[in-house]
């Protein structure tokens, strides 16, 4: 299967809408030695469109592992269920940030921070060192993490 072409103004839009942020793990594109980029939240190979509703910011370490996964088995509840879809639903009311580690708080967020690897040890000490330098979670970030009421 060939990769999508995204075109630049595409990618600056997803961006910029995201504050430059993942919008799975919100670091910072600049904090991540390998960057970030445009993920379809919904794959190709499953019918997902190159259009911006259907497209995050990732940082390479949650695209990579993400895949084109759409969900996997809870096992808080053995059941299948759906990723985190940053266009539908808020950070805040699935995760939550603990130190350098960040928790979910539902099952599409225990799922999510599982196959993402949000809590493996490398990720872990990435945030607490951006966390002793005042660069994490960013302004940004915690605007995702507790969003004024819609």
């Amino acid at each position: 299967m060939s990769r999508p072409y995204i075109s630049d103004k595409l990618r600056d839009k997803i961006a910029n809408r995201a504050d430059l942020l993942c919008e799975y793990c919100l670091i910072s594109e600049g904090d991540t030695f390998l960057g970030c980029q445009v993920d379809h939240i919904i794959s190709i190979k499953h019918g997902g469109a190159t259009e911006a509703n259907n497209l995050a910011f990732a940082c390479v370490y949650c695209n990579r592992n993400k895949g084109s996964d759409l969900g996997s088995i809870s096992r808080q509840t053995g059941e299948l269920v759906i990723f985190f879809n940053p266009r539908t639903d808020r950070w805040n009311n699935h995760f939550q940030l603990q130190g350098a580690r960040i928790e979910p708080i539902t099952p599409i967020g225990e799922v999510t921070a599982r196959i993402l690897g949000f809590n493996e040890a490398d990720r872990i000490l990435e945030r607490q060192l951006l966390i002793n330098e005042g660069r994490y979670p960013t302004a940004g970030a915690r605007k995702r993490m507790n969003p004024s009421p819609a």
